[in-house]
């Protein structure tokens, strides 16, 4: 089983947890989050953005603060890793810098706390 963990935009968290469950997904957290890519940023322009100003994109300068994000995380079967990650892809690519960045990581064992059950039978299929 593996985690696949989703930094986003804010504005397509809702979106991006419609498609997570119409793709038969529905066990998921999360949060919100401060963070930033390579990319500089000053967070004065990101107010047009967030209006969806597409031209505002391309001001985008030096500054060095952290933007809000939403955090998405999910546990699933190996065999279902790449259609949780193409999902968050499709719902999350503008092409634009700050789309977000998806990591796929080994978890070792999950316990349902109520059953006691254990491994992939706690997990969506």
């Amino acid at each position: 089983m593996k985690e696949v963990m989703a930094i986003v935009r804010m504005n397509k968290i809702n979106q991006t947890k419609r498609a997570l469950s119409g793709a038969g997904i529905t066990s998921m957290h999360a949060k919100d989050c401060l963070g930033r890519g390579k990319g500089i940023v000053e967070i004065h322009l990101l107010t047009g953005i967030d209006h969806e100003y597409e031209e505002k994109m391309d001001q985008l300068g030096n500054g060095g603060r952290l933007i809000p994000k939403r955090m998405i995380s999910v546990v699933v079967p190996d065999h279902l890793v790449k259609k949780v990650v193409d999902t968050i892809i499709k719902e999350n690519q503008t092409g634009k810098s700050g789309d977000g960045k998806i990591f796929v990581m080994p978890v070792s064992d999950s316990i349902r706390v109520r059953t006691g059950e254990r491994g992939d039978e706690v997990l969506d299929d």
